[in-house]
């Protein structure tokens, strides 16, 4: 996973390289602060953690080793690793992918044992009825096990932090729990609590009352066991935040048949190299990107772009790895492999999004950061005003307990890492790449959405448009006689003909004696006839010459057809308006912005364009240099722009656009220099990805409101004897619980 990232002239800044760490330990957001620091200590490092995916990206200078890296983040009291290399075979049992996560069984397992013991110590504390004679004791021998053996993966880690001179949400746990348990052992062993018939009533906000007989062992088993549920929940949510990611690794063929001298030879995919022509049958995934060499069939690339509709190809056609061979049998030849195929690019595009940070997000873990030490002197502080004002140490105990268990700032860390990898996720599915959390941001804000004509509002390839036919003659002899002419010649207009034609009026005759007079059209013998296509004809009927004077003021390329020296038809022709673009553009409107169509051809043709799409505003003949300065014009009107495009002329403009959105049917210059990244060539889907990137950063704004909020009212709250400490874990545990899962609510997304 290291990689040279950026190079600085010679003699000048070393050359800088990259790598990505797994983190272990980490248990909240100040974890991940504390560590990011740490590394960002170290001459010319620059590091961020993310908490939710429990990776660090660290870029550091050449003279630096990984194994410094490491021994840093280890020094801070976690671990670290880099990433294992993905495996050519699978396991023996098949087993591994599929597996649970050891930790998260782990987990599972000290929770079930810690809730059983700790309801039946939670019920005779809450419910006077059921203490009998001794049931103190009871108690203890119940709470103890969920304290000591519960809470050791909290005992753990603060005592490893506080060795290391830190405090985290852990440190909170640990000193609440044990300050509970070391009151009740003291109360019981050398108080009046351990006395038979003695009874304790509840009360939901701070008692006073005795301190000899007062013991707390239902919050030191009761907050054990809701924060390790709340662990557990958390630990889930961001496997299943996730999952998308993970899914979208696991895509590709893990098997492939290629032709040796002949014979097929399966092998594992990951063994392919370029050129290699390799079989796919029907129903098979094609193992990497490539282009058919034999075959016909269609390809169902929903996995990839969220398109049901399955696509027809043939030899010629590019075919994208992943993707599903629904028809016949194909053999493709491999043109890229590994990490430059397009489901490795979508899934680092993935990966980074979600290894990145907001700048909401690096404000919420500076707050975390110092939040547990503030947290620990207010505890103080409570315990002290509560004494010095009514003289009641349980008083000022159970206040104390309350303010560092209810204050743990979790929720604050997971509140932004959680949606981006829910959204991000559930964009890839959906055929939308977000390069990353800042992109978020920009949706939010653009008000202008600019569209390149050729190949994003239209479909980049010309088609036969129109059929004018003089009285008498037929249009599909038209066709037959045109078509055949024309399908000798390579220029781009021809090739329309030649396919409506056949389209449209069957196979075609072949031409002889065919030729090709330059800058006015083609002839040819056709089934004994002189026929010929294009500006050939002196002498135009003038129903014709109407249709071909109309056709042009519409935008589109009028030729004359004809045979023996007689006019019979003109053929219009045009790159053709996708299905899919007007209303795109009405989707785009209903969200508030405002599209403009940006084109370097004439003005007829745009103004044809954007009428039948219902765009007003129309910027054409502009040349491919001059589309930075058109986006530049708009900006300096105060507009914040979004493009959309999919040429090498546009990736100026999308990266000059305050929000660049490639379709990812273009060029690899478009998708480089975008933002956004539209696997499908369907420009409905700009305004999904803008809905998306728009639903995620509402949810992390919500999330952070709930996560600011609950501790802001919560710790007054328990200062002032509100809350019982035991009800006050619970609420913390199920702070976290609320922020992932509202997170999680953006896998509905449609």
């Amino acid at each position: 996973m290291t990689s040279t990232t950026a190079k600085a002239p010679a003699g000048r800044e070393p050359a800088l390289a990259e790598v990505e760490l797994l983190i272990g330990g980490m248990t909240c957001a100040s974890c991940a602060a504390r560590v990011e620091k740490k590394l960002n200590r170290m001459d010319g490092v620059t590091a961020t953690v993310n908490y939710a995916t429990e990776k660090a990206r660290v870029t550091y200078p050449a003279g630096t080793e990984v194994a410094d890296l490491i021994a840093t983040v280890v020094k801070t009291g976690y671990t670290a690793e880099e990433p294992a290399p993905a495996r050519e075979e699978p396991d023996a049992e098949g087993t591994h992918a599929a597996g649970e996560d050891p930790e998260l069984s782990a987990l599972r397992r000290r929770l079930a044992v810690s809730a059983a013991l700790a309801v039946p110590v939670i019920l005779l504390a809450m419910i006077p009825a059921l203490q009998f004679d001794n049931w103190q004791w009871l108690s203890l021998t119940l709470a103890a096990p969920v304290v000591v053996w519960g809470g050791l993966p909290f005992h753990r880690a603060a005592w490893t932090n506080a060795r290391h001179g830190a405090a985290t949400m852990d440190t909170l746990v640990s000193l609440g729990t044990l300050a509970a348990f070391g009151w009740s052992l003291w109360a019981l062993f050398l108080g009046d609590a351990g006395m038979p018939g003695m009874r304790h009533p509840f009360e939901l906000t701070v008692s006073r009352g005795d301190g000899a007989s007062s013991i707390y062992l239902e919050v030191a088993s009761g907050v054990t066991a809701f924060i390790l549920l709340g662990r557990y929940l958390e630990a889930r949510s961001k496997r299943r935040a996730g999952a998308a990611l993970k899914a979208l690794l696991e895509l590709g063929a893990k098997e492939v048949a290629v032709l040796r001298d002949g014979r097929e030879v399966r092998i594992p995919a990951q063994r392919l190299t370029v050129g290699d022509r390799f079989v796919v049958r029907p129903g098979e995934k094609i193992a990497t990107d490539g282009t058919v060499v034999e075959g016909v069939s269609a390809v169902d690339a929903s996995m990839l772009t969220g398109e049901s509709v399955p696509v027809d190809v043939t030899a010629g056609d590019a075919v994208t790895g992943a993707t599903v061979n629904a028809g016949g049998r194909l053999v493709v030849e491999a043109t890229r492999i590994g990490a430059d195929t397009q489901l490795a690019r979508m899934a680092k595009l993935v990966e980074d999004a979600q290894n990145g940070k907001a700048e909401v997000q690096r404000l919420a873990d500076r707050i975390a950061g110092v939040f547990v030490p503030v947290v620990l002197l207010i505890a103080a502080a409570t315990a002290g005003v509560w004494l010095g004002l009514t003289g009641d140490g349980v008083a000022a105990f159970t206040a104390a307990v309350a303010v560092l268990i209810i204050a743990c700032p979790c929720a604050l860390g997971l509140a932004t890492p959680t949606a981006l990898m829910v959204g991000t996720g559930r964009g890839a599915q959906l055929g939308i790449l977000i390069k990353g959390p800042e992109v978020l941001e920009s949706t939010r804000r653009i008000d202008t959405v600019v569209l390149d004509k050729t190949g994003t509002v239209t479909t980049g390839r010309m088609t036969l448009q129109e059929v004018h036919v003089t009285e008498g003659a037929d249009e599909k002899e038209v066709l037959r006689l045109a078509g055949a002419v024309e399908h000798a010649s390579e220029h781009p207009v021809a090739r329309a003909i030649a396919l409506g034609a056949a389209e449209r009026a069957g196979q075609l005759p072949d031409v002889e004696h065919f030729e090709n007079v330059p800058g006015r059209g083609v002839r040819g013998l056709v089934e004994g006839r002189e026929v010929a296509v294009g500006r050939l004809f002196d002498d135009v009927p003038p129903e014709l010459a109407r249709a071909r004077d109309e056709a042009e003021r519409a935008g589109r390329t009028a030729v004359v057809v004809g045979w023996d020296g007689t006019a019979k038809a003109v053929l219009a022709v045009a790159d053709a308006v996708k299905e899919t673009s007007a209303e795109a553009v009405r989707e785009l409107r209903a969200l508030g912005l405002t599209p403009v169509l940006l084109t370097g051809d004439n003005r007829a043709v745009a103004d044809a364009v954007a009428k039948a799409v219902g765009i007003d505003r129309v910027i054409a003949e502009v040349l491919p240099e001059d589309k930075v300065e058109a986006v530049r014009r708009l900006q300096a009107e105060g507009r914040v722009v979004a493009m959309v495009g999919d040429g090498v002329n546009d990736a100026a403009a999308l990266a000059t656009a305050d929000l660049g959105l490639a379709m990812g049917t273009g060029t690899d210059a478009a998708i480089e220099a975008g933002d956004l990244t539209l696997v499908r060539g369907d420009l409905r889907v700009t305004a999904d990805a803008i809905r998306l990137s728009r639903r995620t950063l509402a949810t992390i704004k919500g999330n952070l409101v709930w996560a600011f909020g609950y501790n802001v009212a919560a710790l007054p709250l328990a200062a002032a004897g509100l809350l019982n400490p035991m009800i006050a874990g619970a609420a913390m545990a199920f702070s976290s619980v609320f922020v992932v899962t509202n997170s999680l609510r953006l896998r509905t997304f449609r």
